[in-house]
Formats: structure tokens, sequence, C-alpha cells
């Protein structure tokens, strides 16, 4: 099922998730709506928050980029209670991101390029492994999502003025989108 995403100025995109048991009530179901969410949307990654669920749940799908980033072929992965140990900021990159609760929006983020994570995965399997390349940063922009943040707030004061009249106007629900979304006003 496809389902709503919550945009910008949306109170439940700003509060830290919660971890939840591993017998939650339609986990796999709710993973399966998510991913199918998320690819509805062209997205290649969606949490929890963003559908307006308050839990510390992740779906990344790479294969949809795998024609430019091929070692990410077949890559769809569900992270359940994830979190971010460590992150090595020996190596940083900056690149475009955007997000599917800011339509619209596309700014430069610096993001280290491994982080140390720890979350079960859809199959409830544990995992504590550190993760590299684009990956790392997808990893990073979703999970900021179940920590109560969003990716504008990686950058500069400077660039945040900049787009200050298009985050009002988004969370106005002054905006067109070609996917599903629940706005925070109408």
């Amino acid at each position: 099922m496809i389902l709503p995403i919550f945009t910008y100025g949306q109170p439940v995109l700003r509060k830290k998730a919660e971890d939840i048991p591993l017998d939650y009530p339609g986990l796999q179901t709710l993973i399966q709506d998510m991913f199918e969410t998320c690819s509805a949307s062209d997205g290649i990654g969606l949490a929890a928050p963003q559908i307006g669920k308050s839990i510390r749940l992740v779906v990344i799908d790479l294969d949809v980029i795998s024609e430019h980033y091929p070692e990410y072929k077949g890559f769809k992965h569900a992270f359940i209670n994830g979190h971010i140990l460590e992150f090595d900021d020996s190596e940083t990159e900056t690149l475009e991101e955007g997000c599917l609760s800011l339509p619209g929006i596309h700014e430069n983020v610096k993001r280290a390029k491994r982080v140390h994570v720890k979350y079960v995965d859809e199959n409830l399997q544990e995992h504590d492994e550190w993760i590299d390349g684009y990956l790392a940063r997808v990893v990073q922009h979703e999970f900021d999502h179940i920590e109560g943040k969003v990716f504008t707030d990686h950058i500069s004061p400077f660039r945040k003025q900049m787009i200050a009249k298009k985050l009002k106007m988004l969370a106005s629900g002054n905006f067109r989108c070609a996917y599903k979304v629940k706005p925070a006003r109408r």
C-alpha cells in the first residue's frame, strides 16, 4: 500500500523516534508498504517518521541507482532500531541531497564517508558493522529522520537563509508534488 509522505513542518519529523519490539504488530507489512511508497515516490530511502510513525525503522533501495553504482545491484534493505554508533570523520564528502519530505529542495551536504551502525534487518538478524561509500551517506540521511533531523539541518546558516522562503512554503502546505503527501497545513 502506498502511504502519504509527511512533509516539512509536520511535528513527527522533529521527534526522536523510539526503538520497537521485534514482534511489532504488522512489521513485515509495514516494511513492504514503506518499500512500495519509496518506489512510487522515486526515492531511494524512507524512514518511518516520513510516514507519520515515530519508530526507528528505515528502508533503503539502492538497486534503482545501480546503473551509476553497480555495487548496489539488488540492494534492498530494512534497518530496524538503527543507531549510528560512530562517524569516521577522517574522510568526508560533500554531495547534493534531496528528500521526499522536502520536495523541490536540494542542497550540498557534507557527510562522513564511513559510519559504524547497529541495527536489525528485515529477517530479524542483528548487525553491528561499518558501512561506507554512498550507502553510508544514505544511512546518515535516513537515520537523521529517526533522530528528528532533516538534511537542511546540516547546511550553513547562509544557505538556510537562502531557502527560508521555500521551507516556509513547504510548512504552510503551499507546494506541488508528484507523489502522495500529507502536508503540515493546507
